[in-house]
């Protein structure tokens, strides 16, 4: 019987950037990627966030799933859970029994990140960490690249879309952000005009008095920047250019990909202007779903 050929959608589709096939290996070291950082960033927090659970309860206004509090839990049920968060990461960053401990990973984080944001500032850079988790923790992230798979007699899976979509899904929350932060810029009282620069100018200013104020010393390049208001310009219309055109690059994986390094390096150039972290964007590990970073891990088997 004669094979059938895709029809002109799916071509289309496919040219379009759809969702394609994927190797499991790039999955599994994207999952590996996202949950080693995840584990460094919870494990060099453990004491600040056991310190932040017996702050004054005065303070704590929950959000996210930690709406369905009233008040505070107690403090070692707390600590607990944090612990039990850092131990589902270790095994989700390695793969091992990802059926059931994907899940509980992705839960537990959501919880434990909701729950330090209860007490302070809402950390808004943290919400692409727990929706990339989630997805990762709800599909077959460990079918290559993980314990899992060490310990199965089944070969490595064919490349297939069921590890392409994910990445897929991943990419589209990341460009959801950027364009929900862009556009919140247009529909301010500025509107278009924020592209002009006057507003970010304005805004490094007023961080580094409060810098100043609060004990801390304002970046050196804020003060070397501030004087030249073209400049302002040119990050202003360039940073609202990458936020509002980042769904572009789930139309075209090439551009997908400079629009992702763009996106880095606005991340680091916050940091040297304005001395803010966005530490999982600057980590890199966030544009992850956009490269072939299995070649990684084909790089170091060569080399073996």
């Amino acid at each position: 019987m004669k094979e059938k050929t895709p029809g002109k959608g799916l071509r289309a589709l496919k040219g379009l950037g759809g969702v394609v096939a994927a190797p499991p290996a790039r999955l599994g070291m994207v999952r590996l990627l996202i949950g080693g950082y995840t584990f460094y960033y919870l494990r060099k927090r453990r004491d600040a966030f056991h310190r932040l659970n017996r702050t004054d309860p005065a303070l704590f206004a929950p959000v996210g799933p930690v709406r369905v509090l009233r008040k505070p839990i107690p403090a070692p049920v707390a600590d607990a859970l944090n612990d039990a968060t850092l131990v589902s990461t270790a095994l989700f960053a390695l793969g091992a029994g990802h059926k059931v401990v994907g899940p509980v990973h992705s839960s537990l984080l959501s919880w434990t990140l909701s729950y330090r944001n209860s007490w302070s500032m809402i950390f808004h850079s943290d919400n692409s960490l727990v929706m990339h988790s989630i997805v990762l923790g709800a599909t077959r992230a460990a079918d290559a690249v993980s314990v899992d798979a060490l310990l199965s007699s089944a070969k490595t899976p064919e490349p297939h879309k069921r590890y392409g979509w994910p990445l897929q899904l991943m990419n589209a929350v990341s460009t959801a952000v950027y364009l929900l932060s862009g556009v919140s810029k247009v529909a301010g009282p500025l509107g278009w005009s924020w592209a002009k620069g006057s507003s970010m100018r304005r805004q490094v200013a007023v961080d580094g008095v409060r810098k100043e104020v609060f004990g801390s010393e304002a970046p050196a390049a804020a003060y070397a920047t501030y004087k030249h208001e073209h400049l302002f310009t040119a990050f202003a219309a360039g940073s609202l250019a990458m936020e509002l055109g980042a769904p572009l690059g789930l139309i075209n994986r090439k551009f997908g990909k400079l629009m992702a390094l763009a996106l880095f390096g606005m991340h680091w150039g916050i940091r040297v202007i304005m001395g803010i972290k966005f530490r999982y964007q600057m980590s890199g590990v966030s544009f992850a779903p956009w490269f072939d970073v299995e070649k990684i891990l084909e790089i170091f088997t060569r080399r073996r």
